[in-house]
């Protein structure tokens, strides 16, 4: 068979697929037919996605990258739209509850994903923030590579990544005939991250980070390893610094909402909908943020009278609070000096967290995790911390990845409630355990899923949770200026509702989001100025924080309410997460069946609509 024979037989598979679901539907259970659809749902993800189905452990998509083609978007529409057919021929009522949950999930994504199409996203395939300068070199690090198979699939999959940066180019040059292009701030930097990948000056391709799994290596593959980097990558790579210096900047915006882009007020509705999962205007969640931010501004101030601040006698109102952010921005006593002993701060708290997890949950994740430095080709562009998933299929640890760049920037104060965050109980945990879901009878599709407002909603209230570890009223922050981050982090997710929403939906400038986010918080001003051009760069995502976080702190002062002494803190929170990520009115029904079943032991829970 030829290439393209294959190719073609490959490509037509999925949608034989669905025509043979839809033939034998009949003769299938509703679960079943269910079933199937979630199988192909899942399957679609990855081919669509090979980069993380390797991340997964599905080690046979290990020679491939995205297909960024029109003839790949058009049949991935094609297949949703049959899914989704299919999908609603099933009838609700003969499901099991389980999979009732499942229908309203992937009904839920299949929507999504074809309401999304007119907006034609694809055309943004590149910020200082995602790319393939920043993806791809990361590759070594996040998939193990062992073997002779596995090297030879991987020197393929380099084979294929010039090709693959030359369909982002061409994305993005029907960006910029579309008038489709993102403002110029979100895309500085990207050259300079991309020549750092084309061996500038015949640098040896040996020290490049995509050749890491033939380190220290002779023979056939090493060879070739390098032969492709340096003769077919490294150009790729050129070339797209260049087009993006040359041709992409010069085209973008110099606004920076995204309610000036073609059909932009209408994306920015639906990209605050599904980040949020929740059905709330632009408006209101901006009146939300202006009210969270007053609360949390005066419970500053009444951490600011238990520090030590020198001068917190001398001036009272915004005065004190200025100084007050200042100091904290300026002495010394707040920074380390050196990226070693930032990192093993990390750590220390990190294992003093660990010590306290049983204490807050029944059940533990199996697979461990551990802080390393950020990349250094990244660090200049990249916010403080972002966490890295593992794999226990691939046998990788999740990883709290801690930026070293301008520690002068990089506060004491805030480390506690970013490792809560990250690592433990944030995001390792809440991953960690979606990643076993499939043990408790869950299709692995639905450990795949990640709702922001779910997902970060979590990471937001773990950092909260550490006023209940250690001993005393403050918890782990026992020290005023470590309580004072902590607030600094919440505060920091009140202002983005009323900044991102500033921005995307009443005309904000990034001038005046700057120096909003300034005048109420004890953050730096380079994180600052980062997380606006991040949420200039991501409409809605960053509002999925906070509204998650007041959705689950909400359910669980209903559920402390209603169950009194039946209330396990323990429980709550294990049941927050053990069905992994769903949109917030889903898990509102999950809370209100988890204090059922304490309040009436035995209860079978109800069967819901969706």
């Amino acid at each position: 068979m030829s290439n393209a024979q294959t190719l073609l037989a490959v490509l037509t598979l999925p949608l034989a697929l669905l025509m043979l679901v839809s033939a034998t539907a009949r003769a299938q259970s509703a679960d079943d037919r269910l079933a199937a659809l979630l199988d192909a749902q899942f399957d679609a993800g990855l081919r669509a996605d090979p980069l993380g189905a390797s991340e997964r452990g599905r080690r046979e998509f290990d020679n491939l990258l995205p297909d960024l083609s029109e003839s790949a978007r058009d049949q991935q529409l094609a297949e949703t739209r049959q899914r989704l057919e299919l999908l609603r021929a099933i009838p609700r009522d003969e499901l099991s509850p389980m999979r009732r949950v499942d229908a309203g999930l992937l009904e839920w994504e299949l929507t999504r994903d074809i309401e999304g199409a007119r907006f034609e996203r694809w055309q943004f395939p590149v910020t200082r923030l995602h790319g393939p300068q920043t993806s791809l070199p990361q590759l070594p690090d996040n998939l193990p590579i062992a073997g002779e198979q596995q090297q030879r699939a991987y020197l393929e999959r380099l084979r294929r990544m010039p090709a693959y940066i030359d369909q982002v180019i061409a994305n993005m040059r029907a960006g910029i005939e579309s008038g489709r292009v993102p403002p110029k701030v979100t895309m500085e930097g990207v050259p300079a991250q991309c020549f750092r990948q084309a061996l500038l000056g015949g640098a040896d391709p040996r020290v490049h980070a995509l050749y890491k799994p033939f380190e220290g290596q002779e023979g056939e593959l090493a060879l070739a390893a390098a032969t492709v980097i340096q003769r077919d990558v490294a150009p790729a790579f050129e070339r797209l610094g260049e087009f993006v210096r040359d041709e992409y900047i010069p085209a973008c915006r110099d606004t920076v909402g995204v309610s000036d882009e073609p059909d932009g007020r209408a994306y920015y509705d639906f990209a605050l909908k599904g980040h949020t999962t929740l059905d709330l205007t632009a408006d209101e969640v901006h009146q939300i943020g202006l009210k969270e931010v007053a609360r949390i501004r005066a419970e500053m101030f009444d951490i600011i009278a238990r520090s030590d601040f020198p001068r917190k006698d001398d001036r009272s109102g915004d005065d004190l609070f200025r100084a007050f952010t200042e100091y904290l921005r300026t002495d010394q006593r707040f920074y380390f000096t050196n990226p070693e002993d930032l990192l093993a701060a990390y750590r220390d708290i990190a294992k003093r967290v660990d010590g306290e997890m049983p204490r807050l949950f029944h059940h533990l994740p199996r697979l461990p995790y551990g802080v390393r430095e950020m990349p250094a080709f990244m660090s200049a562009e990249a916010p403080t911390a972002y966490y890295y998933p593992g794999s226990p299929d691939n046998g990788v640890a999740g990883f709290f990845v801690a930026n070293t760049y301008a520690l002068d920037q990089r506060p004491r104060y805030e480390m506690i409630a970013l490792t809560l965050h990250e690592a433990v109980p944030g995001h390792h945990h809440q991953i960690a355990i979606a990643q076993e879901l499939e043990e408790s009878g869950l299709h692995e599709w639905r450990t795949t899923l990640g709702y922001t407002g779910f997902v970060e909603g979590w990471a937001l209230y773990a950092e909260r949770l550490g006023l209940e570890m250690g001993e005393g009223e403050h918890g782990f922050y026992a020290d005023p200026y470590d309580d004072f981050g902590r607030l600094s982090y919440e505060m920091w997710r009140a202002m983005r509702l009323v900044v991102d929403t500033g921005i995307h939906s009443k005309g904000w400038t990034r001038r005046q989001a700057i120096d909003y986010m300034l005048a109420n918080s004890g953050l730096s001003q380079t994180n600052i100025e980062r997380e606006v051009d991040r949420y200039i760069g991501w409409p809605g995502q960053a509002c999925g924080y906070k509204m998650g976080e007041l959705h689950i702190r909400a359910l669980r002062k209903h559920a402390e309410e209603t169950l009194g002494d039946k209330f396990d803190l323990r429980g709550f929170n294990d049941a927050i997460l053990k069905n992994g990520a769903v949109p917030l009115e889903v898990l509102t029904e999950q809370i209100e069946d988890w204090i059922a079943g304490l309040r009436e032991p035995g209860r079978v829970a109800p069967v819901r609509s969706e």
